[in-house]
């Protein structure tokens, strides 16, 4: 069942920025403001990307028709990849009246018979969380029977919004898997990655940089992750938050618990890629690994720069502007400044306010209201390139102006150095297609 308690304390981090300051609140739900994306789809995004986990949402089948498979999420799992289906128990009338736990039960069977899954998650979602069906006391049953990992993840919609999600997916995991497996070697360099994704492949892009210098991955939560790492997280040195502050919270308990300490760092662009692996290797303060990580570095920023010299050519004095969410509202900025893009604002309306904090170093006008500002701002800085969710497509045409989709949608990776490069290609194509400046025109014969 929901658990009140934690919901306040996970709208009140400790560790988060404003909180450290002063005291204010993370981000409250206000009424009506899930229907952007509820905790329910917070936490399945944060999880799913476990492909050897079978993901079941106990709900009516509708609560899966709107969030499943919205991010490419790249998995190097050589088994079934459970992330491309979902499992839902179809609660219908008769469960709200009599109770789903049958249901459940039955649910949790026929996965394990069938699909032999390393564990299975169970999202409980509103109409579950109403009626009040006892899914903790199924699933233990269920995992004592099949001597498997039974994750609950208590995340109705209503309790608040997605990073509201991130954070109660994190809890579940902390406190159901995280500790449960000890490793054979405990490596002395080894670290985890919070709120990785793989989006698209963004940890592919960085990771073998990692693991040249001597930095061990021992598990993620989620990118290409595994139920059985995750299981060994206990025993890693550092915890390396992936952009995503939403699991802070997380981070900071395994402090407390297992004394491992954290960073917050960002894969996206040349300056933050190269921060980020210096920020790692700083926290364990080994001299040779030190050494090691400024020679990587060094290759890494060289190869980049030459790579780099026929697009930035091509984006010398191009002016964007920025609309998506979260860490992109930065990290991206970012990215597109190591390529010579001068970017004039970047919206803020779906970023935490740490999010925002950060924004503020690398941007100078922030958009809280871009379904009115963003136009307006195409005309008045004379933008050459906006780069956003698809959403904002039909602004770019009516303006006139290239496009770039950066959203989750997006095919390719963006991450690390060669993201960068990958970042430059895209939007050097789109300022050179000529469809942008005539796709907005009138038919000639409507003209006179």
């Amino acid at each position: 069942m929901v658990n009140k308690k934690l919901i306040q304390e996970l709208l009140s981090e400790s560790d988060c920025s404003h909180n450290k300051e002063k005291k204010s609140s993370c981000d409250k739900p206000k009424p009506g403001a899930t229907s952007g994306g509820c905790a329910f789809e917070g936490s399945q995004i944060a999880l799913f990307p476990y492909a050897d986990v079978v993901h079941l949402v106990h709900s009516p089948a509708t609560c899966i028709g709107a969030s499943w498979e919205t991010r490419a999420t790249l998995t190097s799992h050589e088994g079934d990849n459970n992330t491309v289906s979902c499992y839902t128990t179809d609660v219908n009338t008769n469960d709200v009246i009599f109770g789903g736990d049958k249901k459940l039960e039955e649910s949790i069977d026929y996965i394990v018979e069938n699909k032999n899954p390393k564990a299975i998650f169970v999202y409980e979602t509103c109409v579950t969380a109403m009626i009040g069906d006892d899914m903790d006391n199924v699933c233990n049953r269920m995992e004592k029977k099949y001597k498997i990992p039974v994750v609950v993840i208590h995340s109705p919609g209503f309790v608040g919004g997605k990073n509201l999600g991130s954070r109660l997916g994190g809890e579940s995991v902390l406190h159901q898997l995280i500790g449960t497996k000890e490793p054979e070697l405990i490596h002395p360099f080894g670290i985890n990655l919070i709120g990785e994704y793989n989006v698209t492949g963004d940890m592919w892009q960085y990771t073998p940089i990692l693991e040249k210098i001597g930095i061990k991955v021992i598990s993620t939560l989620a990118g290409d992750g595994r139920v059985e790492n995750i299981q060994m997280a206990h025993r890693a040195k550092l915890n390396v938050i992936v952009c995503a502050k939403s699991l802070i919270s997380l981070t900071r308990k395994m402090q407390e618990k297992y004394n491992i300490p954290y960073i917050s760092i960002s894969f996206y662009g040349k300056r933050d890629t190269s921060n980020a692996i210096m920020s790692i290797v700083n926290a364990f303060g080994n001299e040779e690994l030190i050494k090691k990580a400024k020679e990587v570095i060094a290759q890494e920023e060289a190869k980049l720069e030459e790579a780099l010299i026929p697009y930035k050519k091509i984006l010398e004095g191009k002016k964007a502007i920025l609309n998506t969410g979260g860490n992109k509202t930065w990290s991206i900025a970012s990215a597109l400044q190591d390529i010579g893009i001068d970017v004039v604002a970047t919206s803020v309306k779906k970023a935490t306010l740490e999010d925002k904090e950060i924004c503020a170093k690398y941007v100078k006008i922030l958009i809280t209201d871009p379904g009115t500002e963003q136009a307006k701002l195409i005309d008045e800085h004379n933008i050459d390139i906006l780069l956003a969710g698809g959403r904002s497509l039909y602004t770019a045409i009516k303006k006139k102006v290239a496009f770039v989709d950066v959203n989750q949608e997006k095919k390719v990776s963006y991450g690390a150095y060669n993201g960068l490069i990958n970042l430059a290609k895209d939007v050097c194509n789109a300022v050179n297609n000529k469809v942008f400046k005539v796709v907005g025109t009138p038919e000639p014969w409507t003209t006179e």
